[in-house]
């Protein structure tokens, strides 16, 4: 456009001077040098076109290759955006299948971290029941309380306590042992019969709360969860001060979770939480409570 306009700019000017020499008769030295002029101006819009033209093709070869460069960049940047995509592609199928491993092995945590729970609850337990018979001792020894030998043709006392009519001549203290190493070798008929002769030849006896709690630890491993519950309400029920209080509520809850009571199970573990906060026991309970 615009080398145009340079073109009709000089023409307009060549045929300006043309027609004012023509119309206007002038002395030969004027003629003269008005056509120098005119030749100079004529050379110097020549001149300016060419410059122009040397321009725009300047400018068109750098324009050109700008378009040039901006394509092949173009194409660079869908090259590797197909190659992103491809290993976003990539990487999803791998999550997935590392996913599902991580998942599986999670859960074999889970169900490890879950026994060894489990396996330590039971110890704690055991350790409790230990603590509790040496207290006892310490409390007969302390008491001064001779044994009494048994009487001839009678039965022998326990531990200073008078054993009722018809009590076997075995101990309190050796009985709940017995009772607690069946229970922890699996012997659970053994175990269950012994816990209740105790209950039923101690029942003041301090380890007597223990030995109901057990009833209802051994209907919990064999599965009879409402019995389990049963035997956990006569602790809380007969025995407010017992130390198996926090414990035997946890395992009512959690038994009634298994019989799908819901409402009662969630009610009896917050309720856990709530009287022993810091204890194993409620820790335990929070545990299930998520």
């Amino acid at each position: 456009m615009r080398t145009r306009w340079l073109a009709l700019a000089l023409a307009s000017t060549f045929f300006g001077a043309l027609d004012g020499a023509i119309l206007m008769p002038q002395p030969a030295g004027a003629i003269s040098r008005e056509m120098i002029q005119l030749q100079q101006q004529v050379a110097q819009l020549l001149q300016a076109q060419q410059d122009l033209r040397s321009t725009v093709d300047t400018n068109s070869a750098a324009l050109k290759t700008l378009v040039q460069q901006t394509a092949e960049s173009v194409n660079k940047l869908n090259g590797e955006m197909v190659a992103v995509q491809r290993t976003v592609q990539d990487a999803q199928a791998n999550s997935g299948s590392r996913i599902d491993t991580l998942t599986q092995q999670t859960q074999g945590l889970s169900d490890n971290l879950q026994d060894v729970q489990a396996r330590v609850a039971k110890l704690s337990q055991q350790l409790s029941d230990v603590q509790n018979l040496l207290q006892s001792i310490d409390s007969k020894l302390s008491g001064g309380t001779p044994s009494v030998p048994p009487a001839a043709g009678g039965a022998g006392t326990s531990g200073g306590t008078p054993a009722p009519s018809g009590a076997p001549p075995i101990s309190a203290d050796t009985l709940y042992q017995n009772a607690l190493r069946d229970y922890t070798s699996g012997k659970y008929d053994l175990a269950h019969q012994e816990f209740s002769d105790y209950i039923t030849n101690f029942p003041s006896n301090d380890l007597a709360s223990n030995s109901q709690f057990y009833l209802g630890e051994i209907a919990y491993a064999q599965n009879n969860f409402k019995g389990a519950i049963a035997a956990y309400d006569t602790v809380l029920t007969n025995y407010p001060k017992s130390f198996k209080i926090a414990a035997s509520l946890l395992k009512k809850g959690m038994a009634e979770l298994e019989l799908g009571q819901k409402t009662a199970g969630l009610r009896d573990l917050r309720e856990v939480v709530r009287r022993f906060p810091g204890s194993d026991e409620a820790r335990r309970a929070q545990a299930r409570l998520r």
